[in-house]
């Protein structure tokens, strides 16, 4: 069990691609007289999971990637350093996508090719899982160093974003490090927390050897994570430790919540997987966009952002961008569909063996 692949974690990041391509098409083509509604908040709201998921997922896939490489190879070295060779990947992918955003989306400036994106955050702060899971060999401690420093980011979050000793760093350095307008998206702080703390899941699903205690785990999960829900809005509702901090941007309490909602939605996603495999129904065109984050992130973008859409840009009734985001997400499928068959179709003419886990998502669980 523990070296198998987890379907149940590429039909969560499934999830995650519809849930993001929800937030960026309601944003992109909603008109302002429905951006006020309460309808529209609570869709956004629920889109601003998107990112967290996608980081959380991550750093869960890649520990389990990890640990099978570990088991496979015996080499721990190597296991380690393919990770941390794709946290490089990734970053330097997110220069790339800056430098097609630019190229393809209007209103785009030369200084915009260094705004810090989530694949920005998201490349070191893989390499940082792996570099910690190279550390401690002993899954205990391992877990424990990711919940740690998973806290850490969170609680330095509101010092660092108001610290003035950040002032004097390079520019492009505090640009990773906290807000500062059109050139920061994501920062390391707290968005690196997200990583961090899957890693640590990560470490206990990897230990798992039997569906008796996946089972028992996922309760676990799902018990802490209502508890990471409660003592975030407990301690939400009491004096702020800081003396800067804003609840929906830098509180260490709503990373708790959002930590613990996920953890209730992977433990409830598990349960799902088991009911289906009974009934022996499939979640492929879920199951295939999880596999194809990369790919859907890397082209929706400036889909929805760009020229291509340009006359819906804020203009919309808000059941209509809902009815519009639904046909996009049929074209984004389509476009995998297409994608994948361009691949296996090269792959053959080259005499190479058919795999189609050679192109997934952001990283492999």
């Amino acid at each position: 069990m523990g070296s198998g692949r987890r379907r149940y974690i590429d039909w969560m990041r499934g999830l995650a691609v519809l849930v993001m391509i929800e937030a960026h098409t309601l944003d992109a083509w909603t008109r302002p007289a429905d951006r006020s509604t309460l309808a529209y908040r609570n869709l956004i709201i629920l889109g601003g999971f998107a990112a967290p998921l996608f980081l959380w997922l991550a750093g869960l896939a890649s520990v389990l990637a990890a640990e099978r490489a570990a088991s496979r190879t015996g080499d721990r070295r190597s296991a380690a350093l393919t990770i941390c060779r794709r946290g490089l990947e990734i970053f330097v992918l997110g220069f790339l996508f800056r430098v097609q955003a630019f190229i393809v989306s209007p209103g785009n400036s030369l200084l915009s090719l260094f705004r810090v994106d989530i694949l920005n955050v998201m490349g070191p702060s893989i390499v940082a899982t792996g570099i910690v899971w190279a550390c401690f060999r002993r899954r205990s401690t391992l877990a424990i160093a990711y919940a740690v420093l998973a806290t850490a980011i969170a609680m330095l979050t509101p010092p660092i974003r108001s610290a003035e000793w950040v002032s004097v760093l390079p520019v492009w350095l505090q640009w990773h490090l906290r807000p500062a307008g059109d050139h920061t998206v994501f920062t390391a702080f707290p968005w690196a927390g997200f990583v961090l703390g899957g890693g640590a899941l990560g470490v206990l699903l990897a230990g798992i050897d039997d569906f008796r205690a996946e089972h028992r785990l996922h309760a676990a999960i799902a018990a802490v994570g209502t508890g990471l829900i409660a003592l975030g809005f407990y301690t939400a509702s009491l004096p702020s430790l800081y003396r800067e901090s804003s609840f929906w941007t830098s509180s260490p309490t709503y990373f708790a919540i959002r930590i613990g909602a996920m953890m209730a939605a992977l433990a409830l996603t598990y349960g799902v997987a088991a009911l289906v495999a009974r009934w022996n129904v499939a979640l492929g065109p879920l199951e295939r966009m999880g596999r194809s984050s990369l790919f859907i992130y890397w082209i929706h973008v400036e889909l929805v952002y760009g020229y291509a859409t340009w006359p819906l840009r804020r203009r919309l009734p808000l059941f209509v961008a809902i009815v519009a985001y639904a046909l996009f997400c049929l074209l984004m499928y389509g476009a995998v569909l297409l994608r994948d068959r361009v691949v296996l179709s090269w792959r053959t003419k080259h005499g190479l063996p058919e795999n189609p886990g050679t192109v997934t998502g952001l990283t492999s669980s």
